[in-house]
């Protein structure tokens, strides 16, 4: 634990204490592991890298394992996503329509990539091999909102919603 204590020595209190009662939570059960890190989670909205490091010092789980764990299943995030998310549906009837292009225009208006959160924290962009909604293609989803035949054109529109939202709630505040 030596190797990790410094990145450590700053933890939360409040996440440190969370992180050690999903471990008494699940200590007695075999497999804990993966509930473990739901358990974080579903806490956080992600698994903190601190999270891992504390984890591993705590159970003696080796930090690669739990690394490990995190990357091989889609669901576990190792950073925290935007209050508002754009989720580009990738599968075959919206790639050849020109999801591509949708993302393209979303990276160049956010000014980041796929699987990351603007600096102001507003917004995370992701892909995903495919929603369902194929007859709609190309599809994009905004906060859980689908939204079908869409043109890298309208990106700038749906950024622009969102940002006037923000605009209204912080007004109402």
């Amino acid at each position: 634990m030596s190797a990790v204590l410094p990145a450590l020595q700053n933890l939360d209190p409040e996440l440190r204490s969370g992180i050690i009662e999903c471990i008494e939570h699940w200590k007695d059960q075999e497999g804990n592991l993966i509930m473990i890190l739901h358990e974080i989670q579903n806490r956080h909205g992600f698994v903190p890298r601190e999270a891992s490091l504390l984890l591993s010092g705590e159970t003696g789980v080796p930090l690669a394992r739990i690394y490990e764990v995190l990357t091989f299943y889609h669901y576990f995030r190792l950073v925290a996503q935007g209050k508002h998310n754009i989720t580009v549906c990738n599968g075959t009837a919206c790639y050849l329509k020109g999801a591509g292009r949708l993302l393209a225009e979303l990276e160049s208006r956010l000014g980041i990539k796929d699987n990351q959160t603007t600096e102001d924290r507003l917004i995370h962009l992701e892909t995903v091999r495919c929603v369902g909604c194929c007859g709609l293609s190309p599809v994009v989803v905004v906060d859980k909102k689908t939204v079908g035949k869409v043109f890298p054109t309208d990106m700038a529109g749906i950024i622009e919603g969102i940002r006037n939202r923000e605009e209204k709630e912080e007004d109402e505040e």
